[in-house]
């Protein structure tokens, strides 16, 4: 009995000593959060850094890769966008509408930790551009197209309630500009600004292209807006021109055009063709400058077709339809349908007909001659019984 209490005592005594080594263990490894981080605005309309310092007492691991898990979002409640990094800051872009809630730890990799990968706890950062102004009195409706991906237009209307004395001002940022500008060519209506032409730009595509419309009055606080654009699903190509329509037999219709003119690669074309067959239209797609089609009948009496382009999905998530071409049409002409497939071929197995006669009356004339010839020469000194 006393043995069995003996051995209890040096089991409970392990357990402890035990635990109490796993805790030192814990302790050992324990990592401390990043230090001062902090979201900041360097003035580019949505595209923020991310920025924190190393943690304290990282005195023990300076042979180990530390590392850190950044996550943020919306503060609406979208989904954590996870980020590992090695570096001590990120840079992304952000809807300036909403606030934006960051957060970070320290990650110590298994092999600085004897196969367990240690986190600390987070560090966290908020961030809101300051609200002026009741939402109403926000631009509404902002409808941007790249003309042709050459020639960009935004265009507004303005918000409710606002007085008289307001006007709105564009401002834009892509990677590759210094600093924020200013739109220099407003679009006006009544004398207040309502869009804006943007000058050549260089290199903006596959890029987020940052705008904000904000506002002025003296009389009352107006509200301002922000946007993520990509300019490539935003191309409105123009129309295509010099259609052609060929009617090569009694069914088959070749349709073609040329592809639209400007920087857009001919790859990058989707096209949306309309025909209509004697009243009766129909609209197919294809990614080439050409469509062969069927007649329904070899009774119709017109076809028509026009087509419309834009960029195609290997080019653009999105794009804009141009407007339609102008209409190209074929009418059938029954005298000439007549001429076409059954005179001119009578008239040309006729004529295949009168050759063959001549030539066989020619070859009978010329065998009729030969034969005279020869009996002449058969009887040169016969005389005539007359």
């Amino acid at each position: 009995m006393s043995f069995l209490c003996l051995g209890s005592r040096y089991l409970a005594i392990f357990l402890i000593c035990a635990s109490f080594g796993y805790t030192s263990a814990e302790l050992e490894t324990k990592v401390n959060p990043p230090e001062d981080f902090e979201i900041i605005d360097p003035g580019y309309l949505g595209f923020l850094y991310l920025r924190w310092q190393p943690p304290v007492s990282l005195e023990n691991f300076k042979q180990c890769t530390v590392e850190y898990e950044l996550q943020f979002r919306s503060i609406d409640g979208g989904k954590w966008k996870t980020v590992i990094t090695k570096n001590l800051y990120y840079k992304y872009g952000f809807d300036l509408n909403k606030g934006i809630e960051a957060k970070v730890h320290t990650v110590l990799p298994k092999q600085c930790t004897n196969g367990s990968e240690i986190r600390s706890s987070w560090s966290e950062a908020t961030y809101w551009m300051p609200e002026q102004g009741n939402v109403d009195t926000k631009i509404q409706d902002i409808d941007c197209v790249y003309y042709n991906w050459q020639n960009l237009f935004c265009s507004w209307k303005p918000g409710k309630g606002i007085r008289s004395d307001a006007n709105y001002y564009l401002f834009y940022w892509y990677d590759g500009l210094n600093h924020a500008l200013q739109c220099t060519d407003y679009i006006k209506n009544n004398g207040k600004n309502v869009g804006c032409r943007f000058p050549q730009l260089e290199s903006p595509d596959y890029k987020d292209f940052y705008v904000c419309v904000n506002g002025s009055s003296n009389s009352m606080p107006i509200r301002s807006s922000y946007f993520v654009l990509q300019l490539q699903n935003l191309v409105k190509p123009i129309p295509p021109d010099y259609l052609d329509i060929d009617v090569s037999n009694v069914l088959e219709v070749n349709l073609q055009w040329n592809i639209p003119r400007g920087p857009i690669p001919a790859k990058c074309f989707i096209y949306e063709v309309e025909l209509t067959e004697d009243d009766t239209p129909w609209i197919t797609t294809t990614f080439d400058n050409e469509l062969y089609v069927i007649r329904t009948s070899n009774e119709s009496q017109e076809l028509c077709f026009s087509v419309r382009s834009r960029v195609n999905i290997y080019c653009a998530d999105d794009g804009i339809w141009s407007e339609w071409s102008d209409e190209e049409c074929w009418r059938s002409d029954t005298w000439e349908e007549t001429l076409f497939f059954f005179v001119i071929p009578f008239i040309l197995v006729a004529f295949s007909i009168l050759m063959t006669t001549c030539l066989l009356l020619f070859k009978q004339k010329y065998l009729l001659k030969m034969i005279f010839r020869k009996e002449k020469e058969a009887f040169p000194h016969r005389t005539s019984l007359c």
